[in-house]
């Protein structure tokens, strides 16, 4: 037990800046432990850029990251403070070239179907009609990877 509590204290301080980095991007810390010899970092943050952050600063310590297990997430929650069935602000521009509705997506990395949902739709909450139109190779909405290649359903009406 000593030597578990002696290394969980090595590997925090080894990734003090990154704990302080979660705390400046407004990451809610959910917790820190040892899990099979590395630290293990698991939070929520406020949005993609705060979580790409916190990553970037992961990669400053340590490249590898082989002693360190960081699961770190983006807050789905609707914004408080809009009413119900309303959506947020409205994309400034029409949804990006690269994803567009009743065509194929490829993933890229920072990727969630939320993301692309705001991104096609322009509404993070119609992630399901992603997921549901890939269920032959989604088992779960929040287990993307990198280069599937998933289809995108055309808007209604």
């Amino acid at each position: 037990m000593a030597d578990t509590n002696a290394r969980l204290s090595e590997l925090t301080q080894k990734y003090q800046s990154v704990l302080h980095s979660m705390e400046q991007e407004h990451v809610q810390l959910q917790n820190v432990n040892m899990q099979d010899a590395k630290l293990f970092i698991r939070g929520v943050a406020p949005s993609e850029e705060a979580k790409n952050k916190v990553w970037d600063q992961i990669k400053l310590v340590d490249p590898s990251y082989g002693d360190l297990i960081a699961d770190i997430s983006v807050d789905q929650s609707p914004q408080a403070g809009a009413p119900s069935g309303t959506q947020a602000a409205a994309p400034s521009a029409s949804p990006s070239s690269r994803a567009t509705a009743g065509a194929t997506y490829t993933v890229r990395p920072g990727d969630s179907l939320s993301k692309i949902s705001k991104e096609v739709y322009g509404d993070p909450n119609q992630y399901m009609r992603i997921f549901d139109a890939n269920r032959d190779k989604l088992k779960d909405p929040n287990k993307i990877q990198v280069g599937q290649q998933l289809s995108i359903p055309k808007r209604d009406g």
